[in-house]
């Protein structure tokens, strides 16, 4: 597969039969970098697809990745310097080798409606620092969410530094992908979601809120918010109540509490 399929805005490409395959991007986890994909490989709860390794490293640094691809059953392939930054997306921190690990739960929004559409939904609207997306799949995997969009556009990728902040949940977190936050809340109102935005100073208090059977949070980014694209699309605003003399909370936070409100409403599961 090429590298334009790869990043491919859609997140399909056609196979020879003129049918939609998914992309790599919406089947993978691409971790770089020599630490992060040597524990990769040495973890036995996660299953390596590939791992690429440029053909400017030799020596010592080369023979400890295929001694450990090896001893995982896992296939290396050489490619240019140059294709694995391209694929990495990351030219300074790859150090020449990057690892496709599995993520089983991921796929693309759209097969996720057209199949068994989850009740409770997260969006993540111009997320930008990884710690926060990461610690995200943290807790909306913990509380049962059952799926959680992240956009290939405006959201830090899914990166080492995510799957980190994660706890390594980012690997089997029920992550949605598609191209952009505005495209995700589109979809959703489309598929009957009531399509809700969290806002500090809006009346709607998350707690007391009547919600629909699906419904769809979007989580705004740390400086900006909401972005005007989905703002137009939101079916309405949700607070979280703060007596104290604190206008925000920080938005990995804030997910924090809707999550587990959700789980307080079913009483056992936000699915």
């Amino acid at each position: 597969m090429s590298v334009a399929e790869r990043r491919s805005g859609n997140g399909t490409s056609c196979d020879g039969n003129g049918e939609q395959t998914v992309s790599p991007k919406d089947r993978f986890l691409t971790v770089y970098g020599r630490k992060p994909v040597l524990e990769a490989l040495a973890d036995p709860t996660l299953d390596v697809d590939k791992v690429i390794l440029a053909d400017t490293v030799r020596g010592a640094g080369a023979a400890e990745i295929q001694r450990a691809a090896d001893a995982s059953g896992v296939p290396v392939q050489r490619a240019s310097a140059h294709r694995v930054k391209v694929l990495a997306g990351n030219g300074k921190q790859d150090q020449g080798v990057l690892a496709d690990v599995v993520a089983p739960r991921m796929r693309p929004l759209s097969k996720a409606l057209s199949a068994r559409p989850p009740a409770r939904v997260l969006v993540l609207d111009g997320i930008t620092t990884p710690a926060n997306v990461g610690m995200i799949l943290r807790t909306a995997t913990a509380a049962g969410i059952g799926g959680i969009v992240v956009p290939r556009r405006g959201v830090a990728a899914l990166d080492p530094l995510v799957v980190k902040a994660s706890a390594g949940v980012a690997f089997r977190a029920p992550v949605l992908r598609c191209g952009s936050a505005a495209e995700a809340a589109g979809m959703l109102t489309e598929a009957g979601y009531g399509v809700y935005a969290l806002g500090a100073s809006t009346s709607g208090s998350l707690f007391d809120t009547p919600l629909p059977g699906r419904a769809a949070f979007v989580l705004g980014g740390e400086t900006a918010g909401v972005s005007e694209e989905v703002r137009a699309q939101v079916t309405g605003w949700l607070s979280i109540p703060m007596p104290g003399e604190v206008e925000s909370l920080n938005v990995s936070a804030a997910a924090a509490v809707l999550c587990f409100e959700m789980v307080r409403r079913s009483g056992k599961s936000a699915h």
